[in-house]
């Protein structure tokens, strides 16, 4: 819908990263200079801020602290994983969203998450066309797991993907100074797409990869995984690096974090909760080679390492944001920003940001080429490096108060 004017109203949803909050920052400075756009607000905890009425008022914001968004790590308006039903079964929550945005002129959303969030994005710009409420709807994307479909990739993953590059090279610096047996295992995140745990590939750039890796794009066979260790540890003085993910499986499906203990929690979405396969597989190598083990689960450190940014990464989130809001201004709704790679004529990477609609992203994952596995299905191919390296160039950090970050230290003040 093209000239409509009101406020806009923006949430964030799902698991954090380093860089939500500079999405954040691009959406409310590009709003605040809308003269379409009356009033800004930033939803408490995603959808729930909205159906409870609580949601802040960006304009009582200090401009300093909005850019400071950009260095800031995880959400900044607080996160949720909330799943709204189809409205055809129940369209209760729908009937509260409708009213709130009615109640406040809301004719702007946008809604800043991965899959399940472009989900919800999506349903709830469905149903305010079905009811008559002039909106434009436009998803931001976000998620460390890389796996948004229709993108080249996500905000997010270039951060969390350099964090775990430099924390294998430092790991395997660390682990091989003595001259006794050291197999070390390193557990990222990453539930049916792998390309978290590919990024500790980007490490043997320095001359310091792991010597295997494990993606839950593969069938994980624990007893080729052992020879595998063993045969690493035979050519390379006892010491091993592997890398596996959370999501590692076995060829019917089971998780292997299951496979050794109890069934997984499972949140909102149906989603296990996943970890501690690291140990898991530490203590099967220590009993059978009696070598000393670790097993390092990266967990919550790989997504909020925001002194490790990527300024690239930074820069395209902002950018994502930002989009957004012009997009939604220009008329356009049900969409998601995505990523286009391109090259200039110097060989010299940049991004373009593009419209998709927002039903291909929604419940839809990319994965990790085939391809770019090698055929042991326990290492990852120089295409990979390729495809990743110019996403995790330059550094982005926020500025020092009293030798360390200075984050964003946001009002909050809630709308009225």
């Amino acid at each position: 819908m093209i000239n409509l004017k009101g406020a806009c109203m923006f949430g964030q949803s799902g698991g954090p990263t380093s860089v939500i909050n500079s999405s954040a920052a691009g959406v409310f400075t590009e709003a605040l200079s809308q003269d379409n756009i009356t009033a800004v607000y930033g939803a408490e905890h995603g959808i729930v801020g909205i159906l409870n009425e609580k949601f802040f008022d960006i304009s009582k914001e200090d401009q300093r602290e909005l850019d400071l968004l950009k260095y800031t790590p995880s959400s900044a308006l607080g996160s949720v994983r909330y799943k709204l039903k189809d409205a055809d079964v129940d369209d209760t929550d729908y009937k509260r969203i409708l009213e709130v945005f009615k109640k406040y002129n809301v004719r702007y959303f946008f809604y800043n998450g991965g899959n399940d969030s472009m989900d919800t994005c999506n349903k709830i710009s469905k149903y305010m066309q079905k009811s008559g409420w002039d909106i434009n709807v436009i998803g931001v994307p976000k998620t460390i797991d890389n796996d948004l479909y229709g993108t080249d990739h996500c905000p997010g993953y270039a951060s969390a993907a350099k964090y775990i590059a430099n924390t294998v090279m430092e790991v395997n610096l660390d682990a091989k100074v003595y001259d006794t047996p050291m197999v070390c295992i390193i557990e990222a995140m990453g539930r049916h797409a792998g390309w978290l745990t590919a990024a500790a590939a980007l490490a043997k750039v320095n001359g310091l990869g792991a010597d295997l890796i494990y993606l839950p794009e593969v069938d994980f066979d624990i007893d080729k995984f052992v020879e595998d260790v063993k045969n690493v540890c035979a050519k390379n003085g006892n010491k091993c690096i592997a890398v596996v993910s959370e999501g590692i499986h076995n060829k019917d499906g089971q998780l292997i974090c299951e496979s050794f203990g109890p069934a997984a929690a499972r949140d909102s979405f149906g989603h296990a909760q996943l970890g501690g396969v690291a140990s898991i597989l530490a203590n099967l190598i220590k009993e059978k080679t009696g070598f000393k083990t670790r097993g390092i689960e990266l967990s919550l450190m790989q997504r909020c390492g925001a002194h490790l940014a990527s300024k690239t990464d930074v820069e395209e989130a902002f950018e994502a944001g930002a989009e957004a809001v012009r997009a939604a201004v220009r008329g356009e709704t049900d969409k998601m920003v995505i990523f286009e790679r391109h090259f200039d004529e110097k060989g010299n990477y940049y991004n373009k940001n593009v419209l998709m609609p927002l039903e291909y992203a929604a419940n839809t994952e990319k994965k990790v080429p085939l391809g770019w596995i090698n055929e042991e299905g326990n290492n990852i191919s120089d295409d990979f490096i390729a495809y990743a390296l110019p996403l995790i160039q330059g550094d982005a950090k926020a500025p020092l108060e009293n030798g360390l970050p200075r984050f964003a230290r946001l009002k909050k003040v809630y709308a009225k």
